[in-house]
C-alpha cells in the first residue's frame, strides 16, 4: 500500500523539527533517536524511514538551506569592480534565519560554514577569473576572507538583534570592501 505524499511530508517535517528543537538545546552528540521521534510523536522504526541517523537528519537540513549555484544571484561586474550583491545573500540569511543563526553560532556546526561557502565561492570564481590579474590561488584566499566576512557579520548582526539597519550594514560591508577597514575607524 503506497503511502499519501502530504503525510509524509508532515511527519519528515515533524522529525526534523522535533530534532531541531532539540540541537538547539544541546550538542549533536547528545541527541538520541528515542528524544527525537518522542518528541515528533512517532516510534523509531518511523524515525529510519527517513534517516539514517541523527547526524543526516542534520545533514539533510543542511542541504536543504544551502544555495546551489542555480539559486544565487548572478554577480554584477561594474566598471571593473565586483558589486557583491549583499542584498541577495542577507535575504538568503534572513530566509533561513532559524537555522544559520544556530549551525554558525558558538555551539553550531563548525563545518556548516566551509559548506555554505563553498557553496558560492564557484559562482564568485566563475565571475571574476577573466577581470582580475591575480592568480586562482590568490583568487581563492580573498574569496574565502569575503565569504568568511560576510557571514560572521551578518552572524554577528542577528545575534545582536539587527540593532542597524540592513542598509545600514549593507552600505558598511560595501565601504570596508571597497576601502577598507581603516578609512572607515579614521573617519
Amino acid at each position: 500500500m503506497k503511502k499519501n505524499p502530504k503525510v509524509m511530508t508532515k511527519t519528515k517535517q515533524d522529525l526534523i523539527d522535533a530534532f531541531w528543537t532539540l540541537y538547539c538545546e544541546k550538542r549533536i552528540e547528545k541527541i538520541t533517536v528515542k528524544e527525537i521521534t518522542q518528541k515528533a510523536g512517532y516510534n523509531r522504526s518511523t524515525f529510519y524511514e527517513y534517516f539514517i541517523d541523527i547526524y543526516d537528519v542534520l545533514e539533510q537540513i543542511e542541504t536543504s538551506i544551502i544555495p546551489n549555484v542555480n539559486e544565487l544571484p548572478p554577480i554584477a561586474m561594474l566598471e571593473g569592480n565586483l558589486g557583491m550583491p549583499l542584498d541577495i545573500f542577507m535575504e538568503l540569511y534572513e530566509k533561513n534565519h532559524k537555522y544559520y543563526s544556530v549551525l554558525l553560532g558558538d555551539n553550531g556546526d563548525a563545518a556548516f560554514a566551509s559548506k555554505l561557502k563553498n557553496s558560492i565561492k564557484p559562482m564568485l570564481q566563475e565571475a571574476l577569473k577573466y577581470q582580475v590579474k591575480i592568480s586562482e590561488k590568490e583568487l581563492d584566499f580573498i574569496l574565502e576572507y569575503i565569504l568568511s566576512a560576510m557571514i560572521g557579520i551578518m552572524s554577528y548582526w542577528f545575534k545582536q538583534d539587527k540593532v542597524i539597519s540592513n542598509e545600514k550594514l549593507i552600505s558598511l560591508i560595501n565601504e570596508i570592501m571597497e576601502n577598507g577597514v581603516m578609512s572607515i575607524l579614521s573617519k
